[in-house]
């Protein structure tokens, strides 16, 4: 009984080695000026945009000093941008602006830490009403349910310009400001309430994607939170303390607040001395209309 003779087959693997370029022989005369062979994992090309035509000609028929000042349509998008993530959004409180360098940084996640009458909300209202009055659009994840609109359009905020979610839990509040976020709000602010947080606690990655989304998209950010929570992430830390509360009125008249005095602390910055306090005064505006 014979047995059948099966058909040979050579496949020819890659092999890029040192070890088996030695292998190869020299003197092979089919293997002279055969193309070189293709590699495993090519190098990725610079993503530049090219030139136009009629840019590279303009540029060089003018002199070099002319020819520099002129820019394209994407390198001016570009240098844009550059500038942009440069810029801060203030929140036109003067001692809260000096102890983070001018105000929010773009492309940054700020947390704002501290227990109850601290004056949290009140900065956050005041770093939207600023951002809207810039002309941004802003976002606020109220988890804490804090927000009134009337009180807040009151104080300067452009409602026409401010999203206003309402998240059930702190896990959803971190989704909502991450995909927020990602579509080009130039603020995001996320305010976790009082203690205790609805909601359990969410692991440090999702604060890490937080920091990241802010700095792909160039958004400022701020967390407020009545402990710190972001650990790490964030690019700076201040802490409100206790305030205090003036108080209008003597003897035997009803007395008003007057406005809360806070001292407020910069835990700790990335690229500035922490360490530094101050006092942020916030007053109430009576309006007493006369009979």
């Amino acid at each position: 009984m014979s047995a059948t003779a099966l058909p040979q087959i050579q496949f020819h693997l890659l092999d890029e080695s040192p070890r088996a370029a030695r292998r190869a022989p020299r003197n092979d005369q089919s293997l002279r000026g055969a193309p070189a062979r293709p590699s495993l994992v090519p190098c990725p090309s610079p993503l530049v945009p090219p030139l136009r035509e009629d840019v590279r000609r303009l540029r060089a028929s003018l002199e070099a000093a002319v020819a520099s000042r002129i820019s394209s349509g994407s390198e001016l998008i570009r240098s844009l941008a550059r500038q942009r993530r440069e810029e801060v959004i203030p929140t036109t409180l003067a001692p809260f602006d000096a102890l983070l360098g001018g105000g929010l940084p773009r492309g940054k996640m700020i947390e704002l830490a501290g227990r109850r009458s601290t004056g949290r909300f009140s900065i956050a209202m005041a770093a939207l009403a600023a951002a809207t009055s810039m002309g941004e659009a802003a976002a606020l994840v109220d988890l804490g349910d804090h927000f009134d609109p009337q009180v807040a359009e009151a104080n300067g905020v452009d409602l026409v310009r401010l999203l206003w979610i309402r998240p059930y839990t702190l896990k959803q509040a971190v989704m909502s400001v991450e995909m927020i976020a990602a579509t080009g709000f130039q603020l995001v602010v996320l305010d976790a309430g009082l203690h205790p947080i609805r909601g359990r606690r969410v692991p440090d990655a999702a604060w890490v994607r937080l920091a990241r989304t802010a700095e792909a998209h160039g958004g400022a950010m701020l967390v407020s939170t009545p402990y710190p929570l972001t650990g790490t992430s964030s690019e700076a830390l201040v802490f409100a303390e206790s305030a205090r509360a003036s108080w209008l009125g003597h003897g035997q008249s009803p007395r008003l607040l007057g406005g809360t005095a806070a001292r407020i602390l910069l835990e700790k910055h990335r690229h500035m001395k922490s360490g530094s306090r101050t006092i942020l005064e916030l007053c109430v505006d009576e309006l007493v209309d006369s009979p």
